[in-house]
């Protein structure tokens, strides 16, 4: 009897191990499964452009230097025949040093030169001009600093990413309705067609524009929060889906790889920028006109925040 001791002592922990084994396995090829999809989603997202730069670095830019690095998100309503106005335009710089990021939207009407065109227009002109490459180029002169990547989002299909994410919460400033939906002041939990409605509402404002655009801003902004919490990760095939159908990048698996391990926690720190100017129309078109002086003093202020 006392040499089965031990035996058993054996036995229990070979089915320890067993089943330690076997989670270790699963763990492992869930992993697997989440790289393996995270990295089929970014090869279907991701639509290298081929441009020449209006504004150009000294030297290359470097992720896995931890540089300050700026992205143009362009939210766009597209329809069949038509290839549409870039409606949303958000101009991101980061900054691990400083561990932040800045958030500057540009009015859709603001007039300026459109890079390959050779006129003034409304900003929001240059896509449907010449695209995503029109729209950075006008960009990258306009404010007078690189603009390392962009980020092209089918508008429509935004509200399947608010829903793959769990919704969004909002801080909501102005008690309106809008698209069937009523948005009480305070913070709201939205799902994906309330939080499009809310980032699309412009005429129930006094602030016009300007207010959408803070609103388009709370809600990147909660995509952006949900999507970094863990239990997103349970909801991982939702998100690439929705991603993968509503979202195109020059962004690579590898850059966004360099992004979550060497800048995530700016997201923490984001400041939100806008231009200030006047309604003016020429020709019988209105345009938002933009005085010199703030031109410069935003275009400063990013080059600062990317150590140019």
């Amino acid at each position: 009897m006392q040499r089965q001791k031990p035996k058993k002592k054996r036995t229990g922990l070979k089915i320890f191990l067993t089943i330690l084994a076997v989670l270790v396995v699963g763990i492992f090829a869930y992993g697997y499964s989440i790289y393996h999809n995270v990295n089929k989603a970014a090869n279907t997202v991701h639509k290298p452009i081929d441009r020449t730069p209006e504004v150009k670095r000294p030297t290359e830019l470097a992720l896995h230097k931890k540089e300050p690095f700026s992205v143009l998100m362009l939210g766009v309503d597209e329809r069949p025949g038509d290839k549409g106005r870039s409606d949303t335009m958000i101009v991101i710089t980061v900054n691990p040093e400083k561990n932040s990021m800045e958030m500057l939207s540009i009015p859709r009407d603001t007039r300026v030169p459109i890079v390959g065109k050779g006129i003034d227009d409304k900003i929001n002109h240059a896509y449907a001009f010449g695209g995503v490459e029109m729209s950075m180029n006008t960009v990258e002169k306009y404010l007078d600093i690189p603009i390392d990547y962009y980020i092209k989002m089918n508008m429509d299909g935004f509200k399947d990413i608010v829903d793959a994410v769990g919704g969004v919460t909002v801080n909501n400033d102005l008690d309106f309705s809008q698209g069937g939906h009523h948005y009480p002041v305070g913070n709201i939990e939205l799902d994906g067609d309330a939080a499009l409605s809310y980032a699309r509402m412009r005429k129930n404002d006094a602030r016009g524009d300007f207010g959408r655009q803070m609103r388009q801003r709370q809600v990147i902004e909660g995509v952006m929060e949900r999507g970094a919490n863990i239990s997103a990760l349970w909801k991982y095939d939702d998100v690439l889906k929705a991603l993968s159908n509503n979202v195109e990048t020059n962004l690579t698996m590898s850059d966004m790889m360099d992004i979550q391990k060497h800048y995530a926690s700016a997201r923490h720190n984001i400041e939100q920028m806008e231009i200030k100017g006047s309604g003016s129309t020429i020709g019988g078109v209105w345009y938002y006109i933009v005085p010199e002086e703030e031109r410069a003093s935003i275009s400063a202020h990013l080059k600062e925040h990317l150590n140019l």
